[in-house]
C-alpha cells in the first residue's frame, strides 16, 4: 500500500469518527431538547395547578339566629333544610362590619364568602340541631375572587376581581387571622359548577371510570376474540388479508370520526342515550379494537410454535391449544396492549364531545346511565372559563389526568414484568 493510499484511508476515517461523533451529539442534544420541553411543560402545569389544591377560608362568629332562621332547634328536618340560612351568613357578615350601611355595599360585601357558605351552616344545623340559638366560630369558604386575592394578589400580582373596598375588607380579616388556606377536599369530592371554589373533578372522574370501564368490558373481548380466530384460525385468503389491512387502517383513522360513528349509530339508530358512560364506553372501544387485536395478535404470535407442536403431540384439539397454552402464555403481551389502548381512549375528547358528554353536569355519576363528562372534556370547559380560578383548576385537572395515565402505563409495565415469560 502506498503512502498516497494510505494517507486517503486516514483522511477517510477520520471523516467517518467525525461524523460519527457529531451524530452522537446530534442524538445526545435532540433527547435533552425533548426532557426540557418535558420538564418545561410540567413545570408550567404544576406551577399553575398546585394552588388549587389549597383553598382560602374565613372564621366567622356565627350566632345561629332562630329569628333570622325562621325555624327552633326542635324543628323537623325538613324544616331546618329549608331555614334561611342565606339570610344568616349575611347577617354575620354585616355584623362583622357595621360601618357598611348602603344595600350597595352590603352586597359586595356579601361577596367576600361564598354561596356554598349558607349550605355548610345548613349541614352543620342539620347534623347537629342544637347549634341553632347557639354561637359557633366557624371556617367558612371565600369567593373565589377573594381566594385569588389572598394566595396572589398581596404580592402585587393583578388577580381576581376585587374592589377597593373588598380589599380593605379582606386586609381587615387577614389582619385579625380571620383568612388562612387549608387543604382543598372539595377539589375531589365535588362535581362541577359554574362557581370556581366549589368546583371539583369528583363527577368528571367517575365519568372517566364508568367510560373505561364500559370500554375495556368491550373492546379486550372482542379484541382479544378477533386476534386469536386471525391468528389461529382463519384461512389465508384474500378475505382475511382484506380485513387485516383495514384493522391496520382502523388504528389511523382520526379519533373524531368514531364520534361521527357513534352520533350516527348508537345515538340516533339505536337510541342510547347522549352524554351518558355507556355510550362514551362504546364509542371509545370502537377506537381502542384495533389497538387491543394488533397488540394481541402480536402476543399470539410471539408463542414459540414449540408450546402448539407439544399439546397437538400429546392429544389436545386446536381449541385446547389455543385455550389451555397459547392464550394464558400471550395474555400479559395483550393486557398490556389493551391498558395502553384505554389509556389512549382515557385523553380522548373529540370523540367524546360528538356524543354529548361535553355537557355541564353537576351530580356526579352513579352508573353507566347517568349523564357524566369526562377529564379530557373537563379540562376543556374549565380551560374556556374567564375566571382566574378556573386556570389553577384546569391544571389541577390535567395534573390529575396525567397522574391516571401514569398509572395505567405503569400498570402496563409491570403486569408485563410480573406475567411474562421469557423464552
Amino acid at each position: 500500500m502506498t503512502d498516497s493510499v494510505r494517507k486517503t484511508v486516514r483522511d477517510n476515517l477520520k471523516k467517518r469518527y467525525r461524523a460519527e461523533r457529531y451524530f452522537r451529539w446530534f442524538g445526545v442534544i435532540s433527547v435533552g431538547f425533548g426532557l426540557l420541553c418535558l420538564v418545561a411543560l410540567f413545570g408550567d402545569i404544576f406551577s399553575k395547578g398546585i394552588g388549587a389544591f389549597r383553598q382560602t377560608a374565613v372564621e366567622l362568629e356565627v350566632f345561629f339566629d332562630p329569628d333570622v332562621l325562621g325555624v327552633s332547634a326542635s324543628a323537623e328536618e325538613a324544616k331546618i333544610r329549608t331555614a334561611n340560612f342565606d339570610g344568616l351568613y349575611k347577617a354575620v357578615l354585616r355584623e362583622r362590619f357595621p360601618e357598611v350601611t348602603t344595600r350597595g355595599d352590603r352586597r359586595v360585601l356579601y361577596r367576600l364568602l361564598s354561596t356554598e357558605a349558607a349550605f355548610d351552616l345548613q349541614a352543620l344545623s342539620m347534623a347537629n340541631p342544637d347549634l341553632i340559638g347557639q354561637t359557633r366560630k366557624i371556617w367558612l369558604l371565600a369567593d373565589d375572587d377573594v381566594d385569588m386575592y389572598f394566595k396572589y394578589g398581596r404580592s402585587g400580582e393583578q388577580v381576581g376581581r376585587l374592589s377597593e373596598a373588598q380589599q380593605a375588607w379582606a386586609e381587615q380579616l387577614i389582619a385579625q387571622g380571620a383568612v388562612k388556606t387549608r387543604f382543598n377536599t372539595g377539589l375531589f369530592t365535588n362535581g362541577d359548577s359554574r362557581d370556581p371554589e366549589i368546583a371539583g373533578v369528583k363527577g368528571a372522574v367517575l365519568g372517566s371510570l364508568f367510560t373505561l370501564m364500559v370500554t375495556f368490558l368491550i373492546s379486550f373481548p372482542v379484541g382479544v376474540a378477533a386476534a386469536i380466530y386471525l391468528e389461529e384460525f382463519a384461512p389465508k385468503n384474500k378475505l382475511t388479508d382484506f380485513i387485516e389491512v383495514n384493522i391496520n387502517n382502523l388504528a389511523a383513522v382520526p379519533s373524531i370520526i368514531f364520534g361521527l360513528l357513534g352520533l350516527a349509530v348508537f345515538i340516533n339508530y339505536f337510541g342510547v342515550p347522549r352524554s351518558v358512560p355507556l355510550v362514551g364506553g362504546l364509542v371509545l372501544s370502537l377506537m381502542t379494537l384495533p389497538t387491543v387485536i394488533i397488540s394481541s395478535r402480536a402476543s399470539i404470535t410471539a408463542v414459540p410454535p414449540s408450546i402448539r407442536e407439544a399439546a397437538l403431540g400429546i392429544g389436545a384439539s386446536k381449541v385446547q391449544v389455543v385455550l389451555h397454552h397459547v392464550l394464558p402464555l400471550a395474555m400479559p403481551g395483550m393486557l398490556t396492549g389493551a391498558i395502553i389502548g384505554m389509556a389512549r381512549a382515557l385523553g380522548e375528547t373529540a370523540p367524546l364531545l360528538m356524543i354529548g358528554m361535553v355537557a355541564f353536569i353537576i351530580d356526579p355519576p352513579s352508573g353507566v346511565l347517568d349523564p357524566a363528562t369526562v377529564l379530557p372534556v373537563q379540562i376543556y370547559l374549565w380551560a374556556d372559563s374567564a375566571e382566574r380560578a378556573f386556570t389553577e383548576r384546569t391544571s389541577a385537572a390535567i395534573m390529575v389526568l396525567l397522574v391516571f395515565l401514569i398509572v395505567m402505563n405503569g400498570l402496563a409495565v409491570w403486569l408485563r414484568s410480573r406475567l411474562e415469560t421469557r423464552w
